[in-house]
């Protein structure tokens, strides 16, 4: 709540004792010409999974997010984080985990096929037909593409699983000692802050724009300047095509070619096809049949 208040113009009530946040409060944090909605959501005890303090409403907003922001008391070390992860990891939230790459397919018939295109250490044929049949599916195709566990295999029966980028923010640094400061920022995905003292705050935002993988894509008409008021937020890796549907969706159809200013050319101005993959910062101009 404290981060809330700090970074976005809403403010949330923040008390000096632990739960004091009781409902969902959203803010919006600008950064970079992109609206960030912040949802400051009420904490989250031991025993939420199971539905203590209404908790499956809370983790229930946590599983359509894109990124988990994590706050942490940096002066109670790691109690929180595991208690955390557990209840997160038992409604099916993955943090910070790739999805398994397992390619499963139920069948109407010929039984359990297995294989796989790497060497197994941690499951074999029997344990796979016993998790199958646990789950009354007889008739199955199932390929390993890594050297996935049991657990990895469950999830991707279950299929209702969400991996999602999940930072870790450690606040009230100014009460720990700066070894101790410097061991937790060393941490992966961790970050520390202050937001009493307004410490770190700004390389938070930073980190937090690279966890959403978003880019921002400049449109420009002809014979004028681009315009840099007012980009499209797009995710990373977006092509031609996407940044059209953006602007318009009859404009995909219409499309005879783009030219693009950018890092993502070899020279400025370039003429791509729809399936360019557009970058960072890229100025864009569309050319219609």
């Amino acid at each position: 709540s404290t981060l809330l208040s700090t970074i976005t113009t809403t403010a949330s009530e923040c008390a000096s004792y632990e739960f004091t946040t009781l409902t969902c409060i959203p803010g919006v944090i600008e950064y970079k010409g992109a609206n960030i909605q912040l949802l400051d959501l009420p904490g989250i005890i031991e025993g939420a999974s199971q539905g203590k303090g209404r908790g499956r409403q809370v983790i229930a907003v946590a599983r359509t997010a894109d990124v988990v922001l994590m706050m942490l008391d940096a002066t109670k070390g790691d109690v929180q984080r595991l208690l955390l992860e557990k209840e997160l990891e038992s409604v099916g939230i993955r943090l910070n985990k790739p999805k398994p790459n397992i390619y499963f397919k139920v069948k109407k018939g010929g039984g359990i096929s297995f294989n796989s295109t790497c060497t197994l250490t941690k499951v074999d044929e029997k344990l796979v037909q016993m998790i199958l049949h646990e789950y009354k599916l007889f008739n199955a195709e199932v390929l390993f593409r890594e050297d996935a566990t049991a657990e990895d295999l469950i999830d991707v029966i279950d299929g209702n699983r969400v991996y999602m980028p999940c930072l870790y923010v450690y606040n009230k640094i100014d009460q720990i000692s700066i070894e101790e400061v410097d061991r937790i920022a060393r941490l992966p995905n961790s970050v520390v802050v202050s937001c009493n003292m307004k410490l770190n705050l700004d390389y938070l935002l930073e980190v937090l724009w690279e966890y959403l993988a978003l880019i921002r894509v400049y449109t420009k008409k002809p014979g004028e300047p681009p315009d840099f008021g007012d980009g499209l937020i797009l995710r990373k890796g977006v092509t031609v095509e996407h940044v059209c549907h953006a602007i318009h969706r009859s404009i995909a159809q219409q499309l005879k070619y783009a030219l693009v200013w950018g890092t993502s050319t070899k020279y400025s101005p370039q003429r791509v096809g729809v399936h360019h993959v557009m970058q960072d910062e890229d100025v864009i101009r569309v050319v219609k049949k």
